[in-house]
């Protein structure tokens, strides 16, 4: 069933001065508004991630920070017409108290930055994104210098999603960023021109199990740009849904949850929503990449499969869009954490 969904237009605290979450903030904006006051620790979660694609590659990197623990990675996936099958470089860093792991408390407030295994800074800057990485792999040194844009008027998805008043998550996602920039493997060269950004930024306090569903894609169809923001089961019964559309830097809110089907094999996912026909798409994989992690606390199964989103999506002002073969990714995730 539809959400009834408050439509933010003005600045807003996350939390109480007591560190609970504060109910003027629950809703969606279009820009981010909210500021992240959080208080707390042990439940805390701050996260930045971003991923770029292009045609042919695609580059994701991870700041995290669980308090009692940080998380930095780098994930390189080629899947060019010179590889028979995708290749995938995957850096992980794990640091006890999250001590490696700088992030600001607002989207805006300050650059990420890594130390360690994996030396990272995420910087916002005037209308752009900079993301440096370096690392090593056992194919050379793995180090990118990347820009994320964000043409001025581009609408983003920014929701409060609660549980109660001591368990919330804001997250602000954004989708159909252009970006450009390079990424080296040893002697190889990615170049990221013909590439599209999309932006995970996360702040909120967690229940310590939580399984959800998260699906994007960016790109030009049906003669738009076209940002996919699907999302799912983590919020069913908050009243909040984490779904929207991006059509030309417009922004389209879902107030649906999305039915999600994907069985577990490579065969293609369908998202639809059940009550209307706003959303109905087939997601046809073409690369898998499974995760486990088990680090005393946390605990962690993840099923990230990229491929190609084709179906239709309506916008709020009626408008069918044709999606031909969006690149993107779905993913399922359980987390004890």
């Amino acid at each position: 069933m539809p959400t009834h969904e408050k439509e933010i237009t003005a600045p807003v605290d996350l939390c109480t001065p007591d560190g609970r979450l504060n109910p003027e903030a629950v809703g969606w904006s279009r820009t981010p508004l909210h500021r992240c006051n959080l208080r707390g620790w042990s439940r805390t979660k701050r996260w930045e991630y971003w991923c770029l694609t292009t045609p042919t590659h695609l580059v994701a990197l991870t700041l995290s920070s669980l308090d009692y623990l940080g998380l930095t990675s780098v994930y390189l996936l080629d899947y060019g017409p010179h590889r028979q099958h995708p290749t995938a470089t995957s850096v992980t860093a794990l640091s006890p108290l999250a001590r490696t792991v700088t992030l600001p408390r607002d989207l805006d407030g300050g650059q990420a930055r890594a130390t360690g295994k994996i030396t990272a800074t995420i910087t916002p800057t005037a209308g752009a994104t900079r993301l440096r990485f370096d690392c090593a792999t056992p194919h050379g040194r793995l180090t990118g210098d990347l820009t994320a844009l964000l043409p001025e008027g581009h609408e983003t998805l920014n929701v409060v999603v609660p549980w109660d008043d001591r368990r919330f998550q804001y997250t602000s996602k954004h989708t159909a960023r252009p970006a450009h920039g390079t990424v080296h493997l040893g002697d190889t060269r990615y170049d990221f021109t013909d590439a599209w950004a999309v932006l995970d930024h996360g702040r909120g306090r967690w229940p310590y199990s939580t399984h959800w569903h998260w699906g994007a894609a960016s790109g030009r169809t049906d003669g738009h740009t076209v940002g996919l923001q699907l999302g799912g089961t983590w919020t069913q019964g908050t009243g909040m849904t984490e779904n929207a559309l991006c059509i030309d830097g417009r922004l389209t809110k879902i107030g649906t949850e999305l039915r999600w089907h994907h069985p577990d094999n490579h065969k293609p996912w369908h998202l639809t929503t059940p009550d209307s026909d706003q959303v109905d798409l087939v997601f046809t994989p073409f690369h898998e990449r499974a995760e486990t992690t088990n680090a005393l606390l946390l605990r962690n199964h993840t099923r990230q499969c990229f491929g190609h989103y084709s179906g239709t999506v309506r916008t709020d002002d009626g408008t069918t869009i044709r999606i031909d073969r969006l690149l993107g990714w779905a993913e399922e995730v359980r987390m004890r954490w």
